[in-house]
C-alpha cells in the first residue's frame, strides 16, 4: 500500500465540448483522490482549449487507486455545467515515480469522447516512520496526524 505525496500538474485541455451556445465556456477542474478534493482556477476567454499550468498536492495514505478529474463550465446565472471527466489509474505513477504530462480522454456520462486533458504526475513515497505506522494497524491514528501537528512527548519539568 503506497504512502506519500502525489503531485498533479494540470497542464491544459484540448477540444472540450463547448456547452455554452452564446459564449465561450469558462472551464475549471475538480481533482479528487478518495475524499480529498481540489479545484483549479476558472479559465476565462480560452473556450474549448484552456490552459491551467497548476500544481496540486494530495496525501496518499490509504488504498488510493484513481485520480478523478471532473471538468465543469462556470456559469454566472445558473448552475455550473458538467463538461466531462477523466479517471486516471495511479498504479503506473506508484511504480514509476513520475509520469510526464500525458493526454487523457475526457468522456461524458454516456462514455462519449468530449476532448482531452493533459496531466503530469509525480509520487514521492513517505518516510519509514509513516510506513511502520500504517503497516502496524495504526492507520486511523497515523492518518489523523499525517501532515499535521502532533504533540511531542517533551515536557518542561
Amino acid at each position: 500500500m503506497p504512502i506519500g505525496t502525489l503531485e498533479v500538474l494540470l497542464v491544459d485541455a484540448k477540444g472540450l465540448d463547448n456547452n455554452d451556445f452564446m459564449a465561450d465556456m469558462d472551464p475549471y477542474v475538480l481533482l479528487t483522490v478518495r475524499s480529498q478534493e481540489k479545484k483549479s482556477t476558472v479559465v476565462s476567454a480560452q473556450g474549448s482549449n484552456p490552459e491551467w499550468n497548476e500544481t496540486f498536492l494530495f496525501t496518499i495514505s490509504d488504498d488510493s487507486v484513481d485520480l478523478h478529474l471532473k471538468i465543469m463550465d462556470k456559469d454566472n446565472f445558473s448552475a455550473d455545467d458538467y463538461v466531462g471527466e477523466a479517471i486516471i489509474s495511479l498504479e503506473p505513477v506508484f511504480e514509476e515515480g513520475s509520469l510526464l504530462p500525458t493526454v487523457y480522454n475526457v468522456v461524458n456520462q454516456e462514455k462519449e469522447y468530449r476532448g482531452g486533458i493533459k496531466v503530469g504526475l509525480k509520487f514521492t513515497p513517505g518516510d519509514e516512520q509513516e510506513r511502520r505506522e500504517y503497516g502496524s494497524g495504526q492507520g486511523a491514528e497515523a492518518e489523523e496526524s499525517y501532515g499535521g501537528w502532533k504533540q511531542s512527548g517533551y515536557s518542561e519539568e
